[in-house]
C-alpha cells in the first residue's frame, strides 16, 4: 500500500473518533443515547439496518464462501437480510406501538419478569458474540493492511469503534452508520466488483474458467441452505441490534419500508461479494487461509488510492456491526437487569452514565473474548444458534398463540438454551445441528407446558393489548 492509501484509512478513523466526541454533546438523554430519539427517516433507518448486519462476517465471510462455493455462497448474507425484511412485514406492527427499548421487554409484557430476565441474558450474549466476530474481523483487516500482529490489530480496531460507541451511543452509531453505509456501497459496487471482474476478463471470463457448480445457487446443498435460513433468518427476526434500529424510526411506515429495502440490498450485496470471491479463485487459486480472500484480491487488483478507499469500506462494514451489537448488548443489561432490578430510582442522567459505563465494560469483555477465539465464522455460528434456538419460538408463540403461558416461556428458553450449548459442546462450535435441536425442544416445551399449566396465566393482559394494537 502507498502513503495515500494509509492516509485515507487514517482520515476515516479520525472522523469516526470525532463523531464519538460530538456524540457526547448530543446524547444528553437516555432516549437519544439508546434510540437516537426515535425520529429517523427512511434513508437513515435503511442505512442503519443495512450497516448493522453487513459487517465483517458478511463481507469477509461472503467473499470466502464465493471462493469456496460460488453463487451458492449468497445464502449466508441473504438469509440475514430476509430476516430483517420478514420482521418488518410480519412482527413489527405488533410491537412498534409499545414504546419498547429491548426485545426482552416484550417477553416481560407477554409473560413475566423471569422470562424477561432470561431473555435479556440470552439476547445480550448473542449481541456480545456478534461484536466479538467484528473485533476479530477488524483485527484481520488491520493485520493485512499494516502487517501488524493480529492481537495488536484487534486491540486498536476494537478500541476505536467501541470508543465512539461508548461516548455517543445510538446518536454516534447512527451518524457513523450512514457514513459507513455510503463508503461501503461505493467501495464494493463501484470499485472492488468492477476491478475484480476486469481482472478475469469480465463475466464471460468468469464463466469460462470456473466449473459449472460455481454458478449453481443450490450447490452447497438444500440442507445447508435450510440451516442458513433457520439460523440467520430467524436469528435476525429476534435480534436486539435489529429491533433497536427499527425502534429509531419515526413511524411504522418508515420502519417497514426500511426493512423491505434491506432485503433487496442484501441480495445485491451478497451477489457482489461472492463474485469477488469467485474472481479471486481465478486470480489467486492457492490462498491457504480463505479468510484472507477479500484482502488478497484487493491487494492484487486495486491501484493506489482506490485500495485505501476499499479497505476503508470494509472497515466501515465491520465497525457498523460492532457498534450496533455492542450497544444492543449494553442496552439489554442496563435497562432490563440493572435499572429494573438494582437501580430503580435513578434519574435519567444517572441512567445515561450507567449506560456508558456498562457499554465500556461490555466492550472490554468483547475484546477479551475475541483475543481468545480468533475464529470469525465460529463465533458467528455460536451467536445465532443461541438466539434463534432459544428466543424465536417464545416470541412468536406469545404474539400469536393465546394459550402460551409464562411458565412455558421461561422453561422453553432455559431448556432450549442448554440444549443448544450442549449440542455445540458435543458436536463442535461449527456444527449447525444444535440450533435445530434447540428449536424442536423449544416448540415441544412451549406446547406441553402451556397445555398442562393449570393456572394458564401470565401473559393474557398484555398480549391481548398487543393483539389489539396489531
Amino acid at each position: 500500500m502507498s502513503s495515500l492509501d494509509f492516509i485515507i484509512i487514517f482520515i476515516y478513523f479520525f472522523i469516526l473518533v470525532g463523531v464519538g466526541i460530538i456524540g457526547t454533546l448530543k446524547a444528553k438523554t437516555s432516549e437519544v443515547y439508546l434510540l437516537a430519539g426515535r425520529n429517523l427517516g427512511i434513508f437513515m433507518v435503511f442505512g442503519c439496518l443495512t450497516a448493522v448486519f453487513l459487517g465483517g462476517s458478511s463481507t469477509i465471510g461472503s467473499a470466502q464462501l464465493g471462493y469456496e462455493n460460488g453463487f451458492s455462497g449468497i445464502w449466508f448474507v441473504f438469509s440475514m437480510g430476509l430476516g430483517i425484511t420478514l420482521f418488518g412485514l410480519l412482527l413489527l406492527k405488533r410491537v412498534m406501538g409499545l414504546n419498547l427499548m429491548t426485545i426482552s421487554e416484550l417477553l416481560g409484557k407477554l409473560f413475566n419478569v423471569e422470562s424477561k430476565i432470561i431473555g435479556a441474558v440470552i439476547s445480550a450474549i448473542y449481541a456480545l458474540m456478534v461484536s466479538v466476530t467484528q473485533v476479530i474481523a477488524i483485527g484481520a483487516l488491520l493485520s493485512a493492511i499494516f502487517d501488524w500482529n493480529l492481537i495488536v490489530s484487534m486491540l486498536i480496531g476494537g478500541g476505536v469503534v467501541f470508543f465512539y460507541t461508548i461516548l455517543g451511543g445510538m446518536w454516534s452509531v447512527t451518524m457513523t452508520d450512514i457514513i459507513q453505509f455510503t463508503i461501503m456501497t461505493a467501495g464494493i459496487f463501484l470499485i472492488m466488483l468492477p476491478n475484480s471482474l476486469t481482472a478475469v476478463g469480465g463475466f464471460d471470463g468468469l464463466t469460462s474458467q470456473l466449473p459449472s457448480s460455481y454458478f449453481d445457487f443450490s450447490a452447497i446443498g438444500f440442507k445447508e441452505i435450510f440451516q442458513y435460513l433457520v439460523t440467520f433468518t430467524l436469528g435476525m427476526m429476534v435480534g436486539q441490534d435489529i429491533w433497536q434500529r427499527f425502534f429509531t424510526a419515526k413511524n411504522l411506515k418508515t420502519a417497514r419500508t426500511g426493512g423491505i429495502l434491506v432485503g433487496i440490498y442484501s441480495l445485491l450485496y451478497s451477489m457482489a461479494m461472492v463474485i469477488i470471491g469467485m474472481c479471486a479463485l481465478i486470480v489467486l487459486p492457492n490462498i491457504e487461509n480463505t479468510q484472507n480472500v477479500f484482502s488478497s484480491m484487493a491487494f492484487e487488483t486495486l491501484p493506489t488510492g482506490l485500495l485505501g478507499i476499499v479497505f476503508a469500506a470494509v472497515a466501515a462494514a465491520i465497525m457498523s456491526t460492532a457498534s450496533g451489537t455492542i450497544l444492543a448488548s449494553s442496552t439489554l443489561i442496563v435497562k432490563d437487569i440493572l435499572k429494573d432490578h438494582f437501580f430503580k430510582e435513578i434519574t435519567d442522567r444517572q441512567f445515561l452514565l450507567l449506560s456508558r459505563i456498562t457499554t465500556m465494560i461490555i466492550s472490554i469483555i468483547a475484546i477479551v473474548i475475541a483475543l481468545w477465539i480468533q475464529e470469525l465464522l465460529v463465533a458467528m455460528d455460536v451467536a445465532y444458534a443461541l438466539l434463534a434456538g432459544a428466543i424465536f419460538i417464545p416470541i412468536v408463540f406469545g404474539l400469536f398463540w393465546k394459550r402460551a403461558t409464562a411458565k412455558a416461556a421461561f422453561y422453553s428458553i432455559l431448556i432450549s438454551s442448554l440444549v443448544v450449548l450442549g449440542g455445540l459442546a458435543i458436536e463442535g462450535l461449527s456444527s449447525s445441528n444444535p440450533i435445530l435441536y434447540g428449536i424442536f425442544v423449544n416448540i415441544v416445551v412451549m406446547i406441553v407446558i402451556s397445555l398442562t399449566d393449570k393456572t394458564n396465566k401470565g401473559n393474557r393482559g398484555e398480549s391481548e393489548k398487543i393483539e389489539a394494537s396489531g
